[in-house]
Formats: C-alpha cells, sequence, structure tokens
C-alpha cells in the first residue's frame, strides 16, 4: 500500500490517499472518502488506523480529505442535501445531520456498544428511540485556559475553584492593567462556548413545553459578555469584528501572550501545548461558576457514515471498526482525547504511550472533572448537545449578541431576534 499526500487548491487543504494494488480477480473494490476539518494530528492517526484497516478489508480504499472546520460545519448539509459529499465525515452537528446516517447496528454488538457509548447515542438520533449512528470519537468539555506566568508577573493569584466569572472578571482585569495586556479574557466566537456559562447563570435554554429558548439567566450572562467587551476586557477582534454566525477561537491570541485567560475546550489542548511551547507556563484551571452552578458544554466530534454512498454498507462496516474497543482506544491515544467510551473512561487513557506530555493528561483530567460536575449541576447541557435545532441557538447567540457589542441593536432586541430564529427554524 501507498500513501499519497497532496493539496488541493479549490479547498486549500491536505488529501491524504490511502490505496492498495487490488488483488487479481477481485472486483468487488469499495472506494470511500473521509472528510475530517484540520484538527491536530487526527488525519495522522486516522492513517495509522486505516493502515490496520487494509488488513481487515483489503478491497477497501479510502481517501481523506482534510478541509477547513467551516467546510464542514456551513457546508456540508448541503452536499448531503444535495446527495453528494464525502462516504463518511466527521461531524458536529450531531443530531442534525440524523437524516443522512447509515445505522450501524448490523454491524456493531449493539448491547456492548450501548453499554460503552450510551451516554452519546441519543446524540446522534435527533429524538429517535433507538438506532446507531457513530462512533464518537471525541468526547469534549468546554472550559478555560489560562497563563499562569501572567499571573505570577502581575502578582495575582489565580481564583480558586468554585470562583464565579465576576471573580475571574476581576482577577484579569487586574492582570490585564499590571501587565499591559492586550485583553483579560477571550472566549472563542461560538455559541456552544457561551452556553455553558449562560448556564451557570441559570439560562434553562428550554421552555416548559421543551422547546429551544432563551430567558433572564441567558439575558444575565450576555450582558456580561456585552459589558466586558466594552470596557476593552474581552477583545474586539473575536466576537464583534467577525461577521453572522462564522467562529473565530482565540488560540492566536492566548499563544502570543495577548490574553491571560482563553475559554476554548479540551479539543484544544494538544494545539495550545504545541503552538505556546515554552513561551510561558500555561493551565486548564476549573470552569468559572454562577448562583446556578458551574456550567460546560459537552460535545465533540464522530465518524459517521452517509446514506447517498455507493457503498453505504462498507462506509457502515469502517466506521464500526473504529469505534470497536482496541481500536478506540488507540484512536484516543493518539489524538488526545477524552474517551466517551464508559469502559475506556474507567480504565483510563496512556497518553504518554502515544508521545503526548503529563501536562497535557492532567489538563484532559481537569476537563472530565467539569463533565462529571455539569452533569449534576447543569444537565440541560447534555440535552442541548443533542437537540436537532442546537446549532440554530448557537448561531443566533453569536450573530446577535455580536450585534449588541456593535451598537446596531439593544439586548431587548437581540433577545427578540433570537427567540425569532428559534420559533421560525428550530420546530
Amino acid at each position: 500500500m501507498t500513501v499519497m499526500r497532496s493539496i488541493s487548491t479549490a479547498i486549500k487543504a491536505a488529501a491524504i490517499s490511502l490505496t492498495a494494488i487490488a488483488a487479481a480477480g477481485t472486483a468487488s473494490a469499495a472506494n470511500l472518502t473521509i472528510m475530517l476539518s484540520q484538527n491536530d494530528n487526527q488525519a495522522a492517526a486516522l492513517e495509522v488506523l486505516l493502515r490496520k484497516y487494509k488488513q481487515v478489508a483489503p478491497h477497501v480504499n479510502v481517501t481523506l480529505n482534510v478541509v477547513g472546520f467551516n467546510v464542514i460545519r456551513d457546508q456540508l448539509k448541503g452536499q448531503l442535501e444535495a446527495g453528494v459529499g464525502p462516504d463518511i465525515a466527521l461531524v458536529v452537528d450531531l443530531g442534525g445531520l440524523n437524516p443522512f446516517y447509515v445505522d450501524l447496528t448490523p454491524h456493531v454488538n449493539v448491547a456492548e456498544w450501548e453499554a460503552n457509548y450510551g451516554a452519546v447515542l441519543p446524540w446522534y438520533r435527533a429524538g429517535k428511540p433507538n438506532g446507531i449512528f457513530a462512533f464518537h470519537s471525541e468526547l469534549t468539555v468546554t472550559g478555560p485556559f489560562v497563563n499562569l506566568t501572567k499571573f505570577e508577573d502581575a502578582g495575582v493569584k489565580l481564583p480558586p475553584p468554585g470562583a464565579t466569572w465576576d471573580d475571574w472578571a476581576e482577577a484579569t482585569r487586574a492582570v490585564k492593567k499590571a501587565t499591559r495586556t492586550y485583553a483579560g479574557m477571550v472566549m472563542d466566537r461560538s455559541g456552544h462556548r457561551f452556553a455553558g456559562p449562560a448556564m451557570s447563570y441559570g439560562a434553562a435554554y428550554f421552555d416548559a413545553g421543551g422547546s429551544l429558548a432563551v430567558d433572564a439567566g441567558f439575558r444575565s450572562f450576555a450582558e456580561r459578555m456585552v459589558a466586558w467587551h466594552k470596557e476593552g476586557l474581552m477583545p474586539a477582534d473575536i466576537w464583534p469584528a467577525v461577521s453572522g454566525a462564522t467562529y473565530a477561537n482565540g488560540n492566536d491570541m492566548f499563544a502570543a501572550g495577548e490574553v491571560p485567560f482563553h475559554m476554548a475546550g479540551s479539543w484544544n489542548v494538544g494545539s495550545v501545548d504545541r503552538i505556546v511551547g515554552d513561551k510561558f507556563d500555561w493551565a486548564v484551571v476549573p470552569v468559572p461558576c454562577g448562583p446556578s452552578g458551574c456550567g460546560v458544554m459537552p460535545g465533540g466530534a464522530g465518524f459517521v457514515a452517509f446514506k447517498h454512498s455507493a457503498n453505504a454498507q462498507e462506509a457502515a462496516k469502517l466506521v464500526a471498526w473504529l469505534g470497536s474497543t482496541d481500536v478506540a482506544r488507540e484512536w484516543y491515544g493518539r489524538t488526545g482525547a477524552i474517551p466517551a467510551h464508559a469502559k475506556l473512561q474507567a480504565e483510563g487513557i496512556d497518553y504518554t504511550a502515544h508521545g503526548l506530555s503529563p501536562k497535557i493528561s492532567k489538563a484532559l483530567n481537569v476537563f472530565v472533572a467539569g463533565a462529571a460536575k455539569a452533569q449534576v449541576q447543569t444537565p440541560q447541557a447534555f440535552r442541548l448537545q443533542g437537540h436537532q435545532f442546537g446549532f440554530v441557538m448557537y448561531n443566533a447567540t453569536v450573530q446577535f449578541l455580536a450585534a449588541v457589542m456593535n451598537n446596531r441593536m439593544t439586548m431587548d432586541d437581540a433577545m427578540a431576534r433570537i427567540s425569532e430564529e428559534l420559533k421560525t427554524k428550530a420546530r
């Protein structure tokens, strides 16, 4: 088998093609494409595993199409609606793409998958009572990264576990002033990132009838976000500067030492470790809290097979194989991901066996603890993550709160517009 790498100028992404010369007389070769986003070493890890899959299914040839995150978030659904696109993808709109998924049930031990992946399988069902539609390849948890060196230079103590968002605002404000740092806190431009903190301040995200909704708790944290941007504690470069519902993150600002607090999540650990290097000392800290708890948003991504594929069952078999216990163990270890697999969570993953540092392992454990606390304090986070129209809420949050930050509408207007979006697009 050979491995070929090329650059697609149309999408400006790497394509990794794994092919093999089929044995003479073989007429059942299946050609599959897998779309995934540019996220640390996931493509490299998948390449290793696909070499092993060749021994299991030598007739299957796979091409990896590595694209920007926005391609999967904003363009994949349109491709699937048109009956085109990849055979398999690593998706984040877990419930929203359910109509296009192949059910993996014929290819897995259902009882084993329910026992090990039962907490996340409903996220892909979009309200359906059963079906196994994905290998959840990365359980993510939102939370903050902190520049410890900045705090030390400023002589400011880190707020303790259980500290509020207001406590952290005060602390980072002091760091910003003492070190003349550009900003104090940055949050990825994402309604998903916003949701956990909003739940800390009482946002239920669902009304009494079970429909998505905004409320006083949502507004309470939204007003804090707007105020922090107005004073410059949060930078104008992320939420206010980008149009519509476009995603943007604070990685570069954090890595450059321009902000001592970055609200991102567990998927970012490897990237932070790599791009920060030895420029400063950093750590993941427990998420700040509010009067209603310490909210984080779970989530992540999963491999799914699509019905439009000419080789839909072969695609489903490959996804099922990736989610098998031994293969999943290697995937989580190589990618530095929190396992969604209950048995592997209990066993623990030896990340250092795949070259990851003890520092990364410690950071991941902080995120795991945050997820466990959120299951008790803000259970609506897990319900929201699996909702078919979760992205309607996330996109409306970003679009209309940014408009408030840019003085294009009032908070009253933003709350009304978000509610209108939910009524028209999330039903």
